[in-house]
């Protein structure tokens, strides 16, 4: 069974920065995909950046220049640094797995920017 365990939300003024992580364990295969998606209240889940193992990116156009993903193969884990925070960018954060053709979520962490 495949998990995934998030890290790193919280409260930060506009202009900060954090760090999320999230961890994947079980059968994890070596093609696939980690990336993270974002959800507002009252919106659709949305794509902020995704990573695949063999290291090609693709970020949301309102994150790039300020977000920054990256991943480790051989932990199972993906990081996504946050810079220049923006109210706009309080959401639910989701680290999201995709092998063979299915997707596995973790269960999110609210990232809220506010003065």
């Amino acid at each position: 069974q495949v998990q995934l365990v998030e890290s790193g939300g919280g409260l930060v003024q506009p202009g900060g920065s954090l760090t999320l992580s999230c961890a994947a364990s079980g059968r994890i295969f070596s093609i696939n995909t980690m990336g993270w998606y974002h959800q507002a209240p009252g919106k659709q889940r949305e794509l902020v950046a995704h990573m695949t193992s063999g290291g090609r990116t693709n970020y949301a156009d309102s994150v790039k220049g300020r977000f920054t993903i990256s991943r480790d193969n051989a932990k199972n884990t993906v990081s996504l640094q946050m810079n220049s925070l923006k109210p706009e960018d309080t959401a639910v954060y989701y680290c999201k797995l995709t092998m063979n053709f299915y997707d596995y979520w973790g269960q999110g962490t609210q990232v809220t920017v506010s003065s």
